[in-house]
């Protein structure tokens, strides 16, 4: 039997949220969100910061501001003047002069709410956004903060909107946590896909079904599905291990253990349904329950009780230790 320790998945202290990250639905309008945390609230700009532009009049300014660098850069170029050459205008830094521009008029980052994702990884997601309150919020390159903000072990997919003058809104499609998988000593949560969240702690996930062994995360995504349609073989559950790459030991709670056989798992469980029904094992117990093999379910019962066999290939006098 693979040794299966868990002894390092202590609950582990949540890390604390950036002070402008709020969980609100989507901003309506323009600039201002519907229900923004206390924490937002009190990081949001007085009454009296000029946040009355509106998008036509952003837009008007931000041609000018453009036009006119480009108007003043030919200007000296053509006088042959000696002071530092304009930056040259590419896409990449358009947005950077931009912002800087309209800073002074209120166009800077005041709030940021995450949508989808999942209270505990919301620090996680701002921390790898790099985001900072005050920085001027035209200048934020936005394909550039998704592109990062999916390196987030949490992040499926990530769409980041930008609402002015001063509010990001970041929409996640979220990595959800479905087993913790044990590998040479190390442990990982994973999602349904068998893929790693590397942001989430172990220790705050002590309820998830354990997987161990080389390959497990990955082979797990079959077989959790099928154990999520049995809640009282699922209650029982304690860990789930990959034996040689080829099939699943289930260990139970009181030490019991299960083999299933490298296919068909889904009618190797159906067989333990029917035994259940007609001879209750789950509640009654038992050692180890063989189902292997597709005409013949052996069970080792505990020291004190009868073996039990069934199936098509089961003579009456038939044990099977």
């Amino acid at each position: 039997m693979v040794a299966v320790a868990r002894g390092e998945r202590s609950l582990a202290k949540p890390r604390s949220k950036s002070a402008f990250a709020t969980r609100a639905a989507a901003p309506q309008g323009r600039a201002r969100a519907s229900a923004p945390s206390s924490a937002a609230q009190a990081s949001a700009p007085s009454q009296s910061s000029p946040r009355g532009l509106g998008p036509r009049a952003a837009i008007a300014l931000a041609v000018v501001v453009i036009g006119a660098g480009a108007a003043g850069a030919v200007l000296l170029a053509h006088r042959g003047e000696r002071h530092a050459p304009a930056p040259v205008q590419t896409a990449d830094a358009r947005p950077t002069l931009l912002g800087r521009a309209l800073a002074p008029l209120g166009f800077t980052l005041q709030q940021v709410h995450v949508q989808g994702a999942p209270d505990l990884a919301q620090a996680d997601i701002l921390r790898t956004a790099g985001l900072s309150k005050g920085q001027p919020i035209v200048g934020i390159h936005l394909d550039d903060l998704r592109k990062r903000i999916e390196t987030n072990g949490w992040v499926k997919q990530a769409k980041v909107v930008r609402l002015l003058p001063d509010t990001l809104v970041i929409a996640v499609e979220p990595r959800i946590p479905q087993a913790v998988w044990q590998h040479l000593g190390v442990a990982k949560v994973v999602d349904g896909e068998g893929k790693v969240i590397g942001d989430a702690d172990p220790g705050r996930f002590p309820d998830l079904p354990l997987v161990v062994g080389d390959g497990a995360a990955e082979q797990a995504a079959t077989l959790l599905p099928l154990l999520h349609g049995r809640a009282k073989l699922m209650n029982k559950v304690d860990a789930l291990i990959r034996v040689d790459g080829r099939r699943w030991d289930m260990r139970l709670k009181d030490g019991a253990i299960i083999q299933l056989p490298a296919v068909g798992e889904d009618s190797a469980l159906i067989q333990l349904d029917q035994l259940d029904q007609k001879e209750r094992v789950l509640d009654l117990g038992f050692e180890r329950i063989d189902l292997r093999d597709p005409d013949l379910v052996a069970v080792r019962p505990k020291a004190s009780q009868a073996p039990v066999v069934t199936g098509a290939a089961a003579a009456p006098q038939q044990t099977k230790n």
